[in-house]
């Protein structure tokens, strides 16, 4: 059946069809799988739900994710012909997808077959073609045309290590041309002593290189190496002590971080077509790197490990020496809530969150940055991070904002906690850390940046009980009944606590040595000497550091499920262009600068030549999301209150931040209005279209919802007891006493001010400029210098590359991959 027949199912398209199709879907992002999804959601046969699409758009978190292809082979599965695809694309204005479909002016009939080849011996890849008129012929080597070489036979004779790669032909016929399959040429190195003679490549499969014994230490990198010649190029599956190892599927198997487990016995499966054969089995013993003194007398020094034997060198080590601690995952939450609806606002926060996410992401954390979160958001929020957890973990949570300590426990401050607040308002950070527990995670770190004042008007005791566990580390940032301090400045500045946290954060030493050396660079500043002093508490069992390597447990599926759950409240709108009937182009694109904060940036890029004035803007906004109109459209991300991102975003565009969107409830639509004066008119002429992306960032998880029912925080909810106390805002005689360095409100006054808040700090340090390598020296206005409520605490950003969403992806050199890549990069050469 032909690939032209309207009556076929789209599941029975050729894979190079099928695969070039998806490439265009997944490439346009106006025209693209999304739309193609909106446009079957009138069909109910070929409906795809919410649910599905938002399946296909997690692909891209795989390293070969289309999520093109997983929306046809969903319209397939529904009986999708070919003609009904054909008559939506061409709906759609989908000309480069149509061309995919269409019958091909070009027949390959020989493809060119990948091959494993002997260094010295000769290579040989053919393609072969017929056409309307005659054919003619290029070959690539990725992305380089090989010169003099226009037959459909590719020789290199004899062949190099050098040539090793992936190759492609492009035929041609008139103006028509086609590309052939990628072909991957693997050329072993082998040195003359294994004895291989070049009449073997035309027999069995052939191992030509094993791999090698060896004798490494604690935290090394082993590098495993094997080799088999043949065609089609062999299949790789390393196995130790008997057991596959996932995902150990390429010729050379490298694992960077060594620990006990890793040592044992290795051999890799080659298999070929029907064939299959297995290397040598060698031994891999990893021993330790330090010197040890042995029964009093005699000191063993890694050179001497070995001499004990595997046996010996084995129960040596697990006798004297403790394992390279690692994570299984790590993954932080920060919160800074500085915007208070009835307690003294906050600034450094914000800059605090934005440090420590930008440091955290280095350290290989996968971070969550909210601010100013409501107490239903905060529970919820807290009710995702535990998801994410799982055993071996390294959990981090970090606060700043307004908070209090009573009896031992602790808490956090939402920003709609009435006035005066109580623990049925806020969080207990006991509460999180019991939750925290249960999920076995191998460490838990607490930075809590707010103040530790009593609070008069709350005298429940929380009933929560904690497991004896090890591994935990809390550090506050001033002592108990002490308050902490954010500076005073005219331009962005961090907290006390972060100012020197974040010199120390990324230190490769145990944790309770990293906040030690804060706690003494903070004892050295004279500001507020005597006033706050980091305060350490530790049950810390093993050298764990922040600093440690993930190494991912056996649970695989869960780590999965996991990163799909982190990822999806980290996902980006695609960049978009919308073409309006005037002829005018705009381009749209998006970035976020908390996981909560999404920035829209839109320019110009095509305008008639009649039309002399163009200007395009956004509005419309949901009424849930905190956006000023005064400061939307603005010619520099500073004039809209966007100082972290400035440097990394495209010039001479407007741009308009949005804030709070863990509030949306709806997806986010919007209108983009295009105003423009011709010169034959002197009217003004507008055109609007709306715009709808979904739900960003965190608003995919909803958090504005009521406590869930089945949350896992209301294990250890304190019954709520409704404030019924007017709230009332300190008077100026509070926050201005007459010496600015004062300790706190008076005891006549305690009962006037809710415990949290406190005078301010007369600390005038100079602008710092920027802040970290993506904040602006624009000053904010009037910078105030509050003692925190609740100190601040940094929070996570949420992208690690601010443009796309940050999830990192590992490079790869699979041929699927490559044709996508490559392919796209020869059409430009035309």
């Amino acid at each position: 059946m032909s690939d032209c027949d309207r009556s076929m199912n789209i599941n029975l398209l050729k894979e190079p069809v099928f695969r070039k199709l998806c490439v265009e879907l997944d490439k346009n992002n106006i025209k693209g799988w999304r739309k193609l999804g909106e446009m079957v959601g009138s069909d109910r046969r070929l409906k795809v739900s919410s649910e599905e699409m938002e399946m296909c758009s997690l692909k891209v978190l795989q390293l070969e994710g289309s999520p093109s292809r997983m929306l046809l082979r969903l319209m397939g599965e529904r009986g999708c012909t070919l003609g009904q695809l054909v008559d939506i694309l061409q709906t759609m204005g989908q000309t480069e997808a149509l061309k995919c479909v269409k019958p091909p002016s070009i027949q390959i009939l020989i493809q060119p077959q990948s091959v494993s080849i002997l260094s010295g011996h000769n290579l040989r890849l053919s393609c072969y073609a017929v056409g309307k008129t005659d054919v003619h012929y290029q070959w690539f080597k990725t992305k380089e045309e090989v010169p003099n070489c226009s037959s459909p036979d590719l020789g290199v004779s004899p062949v190099r290590p050098v040539d090793a790669g992936f190759y492609i032909c492009r035929v041609n016929c008139g103006e028509s041309y086609e590309f052939s399959q990628w072909a991957q040429v693997d050329v072993l190195d082998v040195a003359p002593s294994y004895g291989l003679v070049s009449h073997s490549l035309q027999g069995r499969l052939k191992v030509a290189i094993q791999p090698q014994a060896q004798k490494l230490f604690l935290g090394d990198c082993l590098q495993l190496e094997c080799g088999a010649a043949g065609r089609p190029i062999p299949r790789y599956l390393w196995h130790r002590n008997g057991v596959p190892l996932p995902n150990a599927i390429k010729r050379k198997l490298t694992i960077q971080y060594l620990s006990m487990e890793h040592q044992g016995k290795y051999r890799c499966e080659i298999s070929s077509n029907n064939e299959s054969t297995w290397t040598n089995e060698v031994e891999v013993v990893v021993g330790p790197r330090i010197s040890v003194q042995v029964s009093g007398a005699m000191e063993c020094s890694e050179e001497d490990f070995y001499e004990l034997g595997p046996i010996g060198a084995s129960e040596f080590m697990l006798n004297n020496i403790q394992e390279q601690p690692y994570a299984t995952d790590k993954v932080a939450l920060l919160i800074g809530n500085l915007s208070y609806h009835n307690h003294p606002q906050l600034k450094a926060p914000m800059v605090d969150v934005y440090d420590l996410t930008n440091l955290l992401r280095q350290l290989n954390f996968k971070v969550v940055s909210l601010l100013d979160l409501t107490e239903s958001e905060m529970r919820n929020a807290v009710d995702e991070f535990l998801l994410l957890l799982h055993k071996g973990v390294y959990g981090l949570l970090y606060y700043a904002g307004h908070g209090y300590e009573n009896y031992g426990k602790s808490f956090m401050v939402p920003v709609d906690a009435p006035n005066p607040y109580r623990s049925a308002n806020c969080l207990c950070v006991q509460s999180v850390l019991k939750l925290m527990q249960d999920k076995e995670t191998g460490l838990n770190v607490f930075l809590l940046d707010m103040c530790r004042k009593r609070n008069i008007h709350d005298d429940i005791t929380p009933n929560i009980v904690l497991r004896v566990t090890a591994n935990i580390v809390f550090g506050y940032a001033t002592c108990q009944d002490a308050e902490a301090f954010e500076l005073s400045s005219n331009g962005l500045t961090n907290g006390v606590f972060v100012k020197f946290l974040k010199k120390r954060l990324l230190n490769d030493e145990k944790i309770t040595v990293l906040l030690d050396r804060v706690a003494e660079d903070m004892g050295q500043f004279d500001a507020t000497k005597g006033k706050q002093a980091l305060e350490i508490r530790s049950s810390l069992s093993e050298r764990k550091a922040l600093t440690d390597p993930i190494l991912p447990g056996d649970s695989s599926d869960m780590a999965l499920a996991h990163n799909r759950q982190w990822a999806k409240a980290h996902e980006l709108p695609e960049s978009m262009c919308l073409d309006f009937e005037c002829g005018a182009k705009i381009k749209m694109g998006f970035a976020a600068e908390f996981s909560n904060v999404l920035v829209i940036y839109t320019h110009i890029v095509k305008k008639p030549a009649d039309m002399s004035l163009c200007q395009a803007h956004v509005t419309n906004f949901s009424p849930d999301l905190d956006v000023d109109p005064k400061v939307m459209n603005r010619e520099t991300p500073e004039d809209t209150g966007i100082y972290f991102l400035s440097s990394s975003l495209p010039q001479h565009c407007l741009y308009t931040r949005l804030s709070s969107l863990q509030k949306l409830r709806e997806e986010l639509v919007f209108t983009v209005c295009l105003q423009g004066t011709f010169t034959a008119l002197d009217q003004v002429v507008d055109w609007k279209t709306d715009v709808n992306i979904g739900k960003p960032l965190i608003a995919r998880l909803d958090l504005h919802r009521a406590m869930r029912r089945n949350s896992c925080l209301q294990t250890c909810l304190m019954p709520h007891s409704p404030c019924h106390s007017p709230c009332h805002s300190p008077g100026p005689e509070h926050l201005h006493p007459p010496q600015l360095h004062a300790q706190g409100p008076s005891p006549t006054n305690l009962s006037l001010t809710p415990p949290c808040h406190s005078p301010y700090l007369d600390v005038c340090e100079a602008s710092q400029g920027a802040v970290g390598s993506y904040c602006s020296s624009t000053p904010y206005d009037n910078v105030s210098q509050y003692q925190y409520g609740v100190t601040s605490v940094p929070s996570a950003l949420s992208t690690s590359s601010l443009g796309r969403v940050s999830i990192p992806i590992e490079t790869t050199d699979d041929i699927n991959e490559l044709q996508t890549v490559f392919i796209n990069s020869l059409h430009l050469h035309e």
